[in-house]
């Protein structure tokens, strides 16, 4: 019997992400939005390199490519306006995209609209808002109301991307536990300016801390911290008070601010992110302030996280209990980067000149010295994104972290090609320059059914097809540093790219109990683990 499809509520980036990621590994669903049409709003700005792979699975990276900056990442400026830093992330391409990437959220979402319109499988509904919702044994009821009344929908699943006034976590009476500010900033939008810059500036300036970020054709955000009185949260700013803001950067008409608006933001974390079948993603999970820049990411994490999950149970390949691993997977990073984001707001963005003369002699202390500059220029002071519980096991350093996405030479053609599209949408398995006895080996203790299996030759050595596996080599010396300390092991890597295990040949059991949640029959796994 074909299960029902899974119902996701809100159409904003994280719903449309998160549907065009289920239909592409053909999981039906009904994508409801309350809202007529999507959205028009000055929100987020900026994509990572993490969510272009992530839309790279859905096959949508190089369409939203065209609506993006390929950005090289933020230059932060001293209290007096003089450049301090250039923040650019790690690696230069290391998930195969640019770090950071601005864009315009409608122009966003109407990409991810177009392209899950074209999907089978999906349907569809603005104006129409869920009511309630009940589970009911292996699923779910849902009540939604359009001008044309209320209507009932069996549903498998039902994921909650409503952003910060999440009806789902009215509805499942889920707390959120954090800080509310009162500090409210201005935004605008603005058209006909003349920045060209490719990276986002800030300007830790404390009688008015301000964010500009260039974009495509003429583009550019302009963000301001407001004295007390200029303006209130929730409010639309008047011109005279915009034009006054900009004045030091540009000149401006009125036709040319495309959208604004004042708003404060919120510090908060939903106290549990799963209630039977109904689950929590992006805002209605997590909100943060917006100086890290990765409120949108981070809910593109939870869609990366959960949906294959939900895709891998729906097609019945994967025991339920494989869904427990998502909050697990996703909570200690989202509450880490939403105090990263309230800490880095402080510093970056205080009012209090003192602190600012002590931030700009520390940052300048710090990039005196090799690792200090290494520290700031790579945003080391990011908290990184490790699973360090859900759906892994062992303790080897690669254990938990995402696996990069360098050029790997494929046979037998050796054209470079990105290494995700030899990885497949499963689970893979990368034998690490292992002999042809250590996968037998292996496949005699391990359920390997299912997964894309990959031979990985390291030290500038040709890729060798055998039956039944893939074959890489390295292109440009990336994918050796990623897996040069997994020589003559096995990498179990998810499809969301973190990877789940690292062993040897013979420690193959540490990965038994993560197969067995990801196999079709569970007692079968085991009992071939055993």
């Amino acid at each position: 019997m074909t299960p029902p499809p899974v119902l996701i509520v809100g159409a904003g980036p994280v719903g449309l992400t998160a549907a065009n990621l289920l239909a592409a590994r053909g999981v039906p669903l009904v994508l409801v939005e309350r809202n007529p049409a999507t959205s028009d709003e000055a929100k987020a700005i900026s994509l990572d390199d993490e969510s272009l792979r992530t839309l790279q699975a859905a096959g949508l990276a190089e369409t939203v490519l065209e609506i993006v900056v390929p950005g090289t990442g933020t230059r932060y400026y001293d209290r007096k306006g003089r450049p301090l830093f250039h923040a650019r992330g790690p690696e230069p391409y290391r998930l195969g995209y640019p770090f950071k990437n601005q864009f315009a959220q409608p122009e966003l979402e109407k990409v991810l609209l177009d392209a899950l319109r074209g999907r089978p499988g999906v349907d569809v509904r603005f104006a129409t808002e869920l009511v309630d919702v009940k589970d009911s044994g292996h699923g779910a009821t849902a009540t939604l109301r359009s001008a044309d009344g209320d209507v009932s929908l069996d549903v498998s699943w039902v994921l909650g991307c409503d952003g910060g006034r999440s009806t789902i976590r009215e509805l499942r009476r889920i707390d959120m536990t954090g800080t509310s500010h009162r500090d409210v900033w201005l935004v605008a939008d603005t058209t006909g300016d003349a920045h060209d810059e490719r990276y986002g500036m800030h300007h830790g300036r404390p009688d008015r801390p301000t964010v500009i970020v260039p974009g495509r054709d003429g583009r550019c955000r302009y963000e301001f911290r407001l004295h007390p009185g200029e303006g209130d949260g929730g409010t639309r700013p008047d011109f005279a008070t915009i034009e006054r803001l900009v004045r030091p950067y540009r000149s401006i008409t009125p036709d040319q601010v495309e959208r604004c608006t004042n708003y404060t933001f919120n510090a908060v974390v939903a106290d549990r992110w799963r209630d039977g079948r109904c689950f929590l993603l992006g805002d209605a999970a997590h909100m943060m302030p917006p100086f890290a820049g990765q409120g949108l990411n981070s809910g593109v994490r939870d869609a990366a996280n959960l949906v294959w999950k939900i895709a891998e149970v729906w097609h019945g390949r994967a025991d339920e209990a494989l869904l427990d691993t998502y909050e697990p997977e996703r909570r200690p990073h989202a509450t880490a980067m939403v105090a990263f984001s309230e800490r880095l707001g402080r510093v970056v963005m205080t009012t209090s000149p003192a602190r600012g003369v002590l931030r700009d002699a520390t940052v300048r202390a710090l990039l005196a010295t090799p690792w200090g500059r290494r520290y700031l220029r790579e945003m080391r002071f990011r908290p990184r994104a490790v699973h360090e519980a859900g759906l892994v096991a062992g303790g080897h350093r690669l254990t938990g972290t995402q696996l990069p996405q360098p050029r790997v030479l494929v046979p037998p053609s050796l054209h470079p090609r990105p290494l995700d599209e030899v990885l497949g949408d499963g689970l893979a398995l990368l034998g690490v320059n292992v002999p042809a006895a250590a996968w037998d080996r292996v496949a005699r203790d391990l359920p390997l059914d299912g997964l894309t299996l990959v031979d990985v030759a390291l030290d500038e050595r040709l890729p060798r097809p055998n039956p039944g596996r893939r074959a890489v080599a390295d292109a440009d010396g990336r994918l050796q540093a990623a897996l040069a300390s997994a020589r003559g092991r096995f990498v179990l890597v998810k499809p969301d790219r973190y990877i789940a295990a690292v062993f040897s040949p013979l420690q193959a059991s540490v990965a038994a109990p993560l197969l067995a949640l990801c196999a079709r029959d569970a007692a079968d796994a085991e009992r071939r683990a055993g």
